[in-house]
C-alpha cells in the first residue's frame, strides 16, 4: 500500500510544473494499472502495515478512486485552457486522491474518521473554488455544516468505543454492550453521507453548483465512503441493527420512490442526474441493512456501477454545458440535430442508469431486489415502483435531451472532439465490462 501512497505524494512536485498536467493524468492511468495487478484473490485482507490493508471491497473503491480522477483530468480541460489556477486544481485532485486511498485502506477506525472528514476539504475547494455560480458558496457551507453536524456524534462514539474496547482495529471491534444512541451516532454519518432520503438536500445543491470534476468526484466516490463505513462499522452492531435497521429501510424504500418522482419532475440535468444518485444509494442502503450476503453483494456492485454510470452522465451533461452555456433541459433539447455520434453516449450511459444488461448496475439491482423481498415480502411493492420509476426518469432524460426540436437561440454548436469520446468510453467500458469478471463484485466476503 505504501508503495502507491508514496508515488501519490512525489506527484505533488509534477502538479506545479509547467505543462505537466497530462504527465500526472499518465502517471495516475499508469498507477490504476499496477494496483489492478495487486488484487486478492480471496477475502482476506493483504498488503498489510502497520494501520493500513485492503481486502477485496476496499481495493475495488480504491481503484474507483483512482480511475475518476485520472478522468477528472481529462474531462476539466477548460481550466488548463483558460489557466484557472491549474496548478492547485492538479495539487487539490491529488490531495483527494490521497485521502480517499488512505481512507479505504485504513484498519483503524479513528483514522479512518479522520481521512473520512479529511476529504471532505478538498472537494469543499473544488467547489468553491472552481464552481460556476456564486450560490457555490451556499452550497460549500450546506456541504460541510450537514456531513460535519453529522459526524460530530461519530467521533464521540469512537472515543467511547476506545473507553471500552482499548482498541479501533477493524478486525477486533466486537462490542456487545450496545446502546441505542451509541448505535444511531455512529450510523448518522454514513447515512447523512449516502445520502439517505431526508438529508439528502445538500447533494443536490452542491452537484448544481460544483464544476464537472466536482461532480464526478461526489457522485463517483464522496457516496460511497457512506455504503464502506456502514458495511465496516454494522458488524459490531448487528444485534441492535436487526432491532432498528426497519426505520431506515422503510425511509429508504419510500424516499426512493418519492426521489424517483422527483425526478421527472426537473428541467435542470444536473439535478435530476444527482437526485437519481439519491434514488440509487437508497437501494444500496436497502441492501446493507438487510445484512445478508446478497444485500452486501449487492450494495458494492451498485456502488462501483453507479460511481462510473453516474460520472459518465454527469460528464455528458458538462459536454452539453460547455456547447450551449445552460443546464437546461429546455435548451438543450434535440441535440441529435448537432450531435448525432455523441446521442449513443447519452443512450448508452442512460441505460445502463436504469441497470439495462449487460451494466453492473443490472447485477447489483437483482442482487439488491433479491436480498431485499427476502427480508420482507411487503417492500416487494414499493420496489417495483422504484425500479419502474428510475427506468422512467433515465428515458425522460435520454429523449428529452437528444429528440425534439432544436432549440432556435443557438447559434454557434460544434461536436464532440475526440477527448470527450475517449473520456465516456473510459467511463462505460468497466461499467459494462465487469459484468464477466463478477467475482470480484459478488465474492468479496
Amino acid at each position: 500500500m505504501l508503495k502507491i501512497i508514496m508515488m501519490m505524494i512525489f506527484m505533488i512536485p509534477l502538479c506545479y510544473n509547467l505543462y505537466m498536467y497530462w504527465m500526472v493524468q499518465l502517471m495516475l492511468f499508469l498507477m490504476s494499472f499496477i494496483f489492478m495487478i495487486m488484487v486478492s484473490n480471496n477475502s482476506l485482507f493483504l498488503n498489510l502495515s502497520y494501520f493500513l490493508g485492503t481486502d477485496l471491497m476496499s481495493w475495488g473503491l480504491i481503484l474507483l478512486s483512482m480511475w475518476i480522477c485520472t478522468l477528472m483530468l481529462m474531462a476539466s480541460e477548460s481550466i488548463y485552457k483558460y489557466n484557472y489556477s491549474k496548478y492547485f486544481f492538479t495539487f487539490n485532485i491529488i490531495m483527494l486522491l490521497l485521502l480517499l486511498t488512505l481512507s479505504f485502506s485504513s484498519l483503524n477506525l479513528f483514522y479512518f474518521y479522520l481521512f473520512f472528514e479529511g476529504s471532505l476539504i478538498p472537494t469543499l475547494f473544488l467547489i468553491i473554488g472552481w464552481g460556476y455560480q456564486p450560490e457555490r458558496l451556499q452550497a460549500g457551507i450546506y456541504l460541510l455544516f450537514y456531513t460535519l453536524l453529522a459526524s460530530l456524534p461519530m467521533l464521540v462514539s469512537i472515543f467511547f468505543l476506545y473507553n471500552n474496547l482499548y482498541t479501533l482495529f477493524y478486525l477486533k471491534l466486537d462490542y456487545n454492550n450496545m446502546n441505542y444512541l451509541f448505535y444511531i451516532s455512529m450510523l448518522i454519518a454514513f447515512l447523512v453521507k449516502m445520502p439517505m432520503f431526508m438529508v439528502h438536500l445538500w447533494l443536490p445543491k452542491a452537484h448544481v453548483e460544483a464544476p464537472i470534476s466536482g461532480s464526478m468526484i461526489l457522485a463517483g466516490i464522496m457516496l460511497k465512503l457512506g455504503g464502506y463505513g456502514m458495511v465496516r462499522t454494522l458488524k459490531m452492531m448487528i444485534s441492535m441493527n436487526l432491532n432498528l435497521s426497519l426505520i431506515w429501510m422503510v425511509i429508504s424504500l419510500v424516499g426512493g420512490f418519492l426521489v424517483s418522482l422527483i425526478c421527472l419532475r426537473q428541467t435542470d440535468l444536473k439535478s435530476l442526474i444527482a437526485y437519481s444518485s439519491v434514488c440509487h444509494m437508497s437501494l444500496v442502503i436497502l441492501g446493507i441493512m438487510t445484512m445478508t450476503y446478497w444485500g452486501f453483494m449487492g450494495s458494492y456492485s451498485l456502488m462501483i456501477g453507479h460511481g462510473l454510470c453516474s460520472s459518465g452522465l454527469f460528464c455528458l451533461a458538462n459536454i452539453s454545458y460547455e456547447r450551449s452555456s445552460s443546464r437546461s433541459l429546455l435548451i438543450n433539447k434535440g441535440l441529435m440535430n448537432f450531435m448525432p455520434s455523441m446521442c449513443l453516449w447519452w443512450f448508452l450511459l442512460s441505460s445502463s442508469n436504469m441497470a439495462a444488461p449487460p451494466s453492473l448496475n443490472l447485477l447489483g439491482e437483482i442482487s439488491l431486489l433479491n436480498s431485499v423481498i427476502f427480508w420482507s415480502w411487503g417492500s416487494m411493492f414499493m420496489l417495483s415502483l422504484v425500479s419502474f420509476f428510475s427506468a422512467a426518469y433515465s428515458l425522460y432524460l435520454y429523449s428529452y435531451s437528444q429528440h425534439g426540436f432544436m432549440y432556435s437561440g443557438l447559434y454557434s454548436f460544434y461536436n464532440g472532439n475526440l477527448r470527450e469520446f475517449m473520456l465516456l468510453m473510459l467511463h462505460w467500458i468497466p461499467l459494462n465490462f465487469l459484468i464477466l469478471k463478477s467475482d470480484l463484485c459478488m465474492l468479496w466476503l
